[in-house]
């Protein structure tokens, strides 16, 4: 299982998983939807207390990895397979462009 926080404006705003069985996870923190109930990360998915589940990484996290001559740099930097979307969203997604980044947790 593989894990990584969601920073949304340099506020925690959730944790997305990737589970041994490969679905993906991603569940807003509690203190996030009392303190920032209209600032969700992107309009697919509104603030909630209920967790997101798909068998495929949702598609903003992957709007998040880089494309083209800049992804065969970061997979071959990382040794990360260029179909493993969840190790290149933990290893390239620390500082986004943007309001969201995703720090991995360690195992």
């Amino acid at each position: 299982m593989r894990h990584g926080r969601v920073y949304y404006k340099d506020q925690l705003a959730g944790i997305i998983t990737e589970t041994n069985e490969g679905e993906y996870v991603f569940q807003y923190e509690e203190q996030y939807v009392i303190n920032h109930p209209e600032s969700f990360i992107t309009f697919t998915m509104p603030v909630t207390h209920k967790p997101y589940t798909d068998n495929r990484l949702f598609p903003f996290f992957e709007g998040l990895i880089p494309e083209g001559w800049l992804l065969d740099i970061a997979s071959k930097s990382w040794k990360i397979n260029r179909n493993d979307r969840m190790g290149l969203l933990l290893a390239c997604c620390q500082n986004c462009i943007g309001a969201v980044s995703v720090e991995p947790i360690p195992a």
